[in-house]
């Protein structure tokens, strides 16, 4: 008799199996039975370690508590903003798995639920008993699940049934991904989960991407004065991948997005104190406010020597997607100096004087940086 997989679903299920074998009854590392298809996913078997450390066996029965109601109460009032920042993301989730038998889960920085929507059959127990607001579905509770291992692991994260910890959750399959406040802490994660349904790792995309939406809104919600959007040179400024920062009136950073951090490395320390624009950009950071009114993306150096480009807007704007044709050449550096001292001189109705000492400049640089004479004042 052939026992041979038949098709690359069975091949992967076969695994799965295989490496549960390895790690929870042998005791040996998965990675030593097929290195080159599970290096890139030790972190299951990170994860199955700790539930085996924490004294759960795969055959133990999963509860799916629902926390108390006054825990429950709090967990609620503190996973206000992260609802109302993920609600319209999670509609429109909805409507892109519609088709897919998965759906949408969110959960607080603990892994417990604090919203869900999509197609969830109310009448499958086991779609059921994970859509309950309130309920705990971190590792320590429920095993290794996309929840809990994106937690530990704060990264986007694609697990397919038994590579779930528990017997009782190797018929969900499930992606998630961590979701960063305008502070940089985790808030949350978002996961997508089906029951008994087919593979599709490629909503781990989808999952990833809808994060960066909800941690966008997160952070436009704060209080602002300024948004500036940040790109690299080449790319488009005015969708979901820009980076965010925000900023009071006076430059002060009062949050930003994820992938800002990830261009701008002195915003990772945003959540140990406050941070300043000018910490951020080599430049007269006032400049970023004089060019919010006109729409116009600027070219922004870092004080690491790189460039990027930015387009500041009021806060009124910055949640427009702007127009998606190529973006006109952004204006360097010195073009952008020039172009503030000629409207402080014509604010000035061309009292180069009064213009220079509203800048903080001297006379002689008003003159160098327009290419005039003194005589012509």
């Amino acid at each position: 008799m052939n026992d041979a997989p038949s098709s690359a679903s069975e091949l992967r299920l076969m695994q799965i199996r295989q490496a549960r074998h390895a790690v929870m009854i042998e005791g040996r590392s998965m990675t030593d039975l097929m290195v080159d298809s599970w290096f890139e996913r030790a972190w299951i078997e990170r994860s199955w370690q700790r539930c085996l450390a924490s004294g759960q066996r795969p055959d133990q029965r999963v509860a799916f508590d629902v926390l108390p109601a006054e825990a429950r109460r709090r967990t609620e009032e503190a996973s206000h903003d992260l609802v109302t920042a993920a609600r319209p993301v999670l509609e429109r989730l909805g409507r892109a798995i519609a088709n897919t038998r998965y759906f949408a889960i969110l959960t607080d920085a603990k892994g417990v639920v604090i919203d869900v929507n999509g197609p969830i059959d109310r009448s499958d127990r086991r779609a059921q008993l994970i859509t309950r607001i309130g309920v705990d579905l971190s590792e320590r509770s429920v095993g290794t699940t996309a929840i809990g291992a994106v937690l530990a692991e704060l990264q986007p994260l694609w697990l397919h049934r038994g590579e779930h910890f528990f017997d009782d959750t190797s018929v969900y399959s499930c992606a998630g991904a961590p979701l960063f406040g305008p502070d940089g802490r985790c808030v949350g994660m978002l996961d997508l989960t089906g029951i008994e349904t087919a593979e599709r790792p490629e909503l781990k995309h989808l999952v990833a991407q809808s994060a960066r939406s909800i941690e966008n809104a997160l952070a436009l919600a704060r209080p602002h004065s300024l948004v500036v959007r940040l790109n690299w040179p080449g790319r488009l400024i005015g969708d979901e991948t820009d980076g965010l920062v925000c900023l009071d009136a006076d430059g002060w950073v009062t949050g930003a997005n994820q992938t800002a951090r990830q261009m701008v490395s002195q915003l990772g320390s945003l959540g140990q104190g406050t941070l300043h624009c000018s910490e951020l950009f080599a430049m007269p950071w006032e400049s970023l406010f004089d060019g919010s009114g006109r729409e116009a993306q600027l070219e922004v150096p870092l004080w690491s020597g790189l460039r990027l480009n930015a387009l500041p807007q009021a806060p009124g704007r910055a949640g427009q997607v702007v127009s998606s044709r190529p973006p006109a050449n952004p204006l360097p550096l010195k073009d952008l100096e020039t172009e503030l001292i000629r409207k402080a001189v014509h604010e000035a109705r061309g009292n180069v004087m009064q213009a220079a000492r509203a800048l903080g400049i001297s006379r002689a640089t008003v003159y160098r940086k327009l290419g005039k004479r003194p005589s012509q004042n």
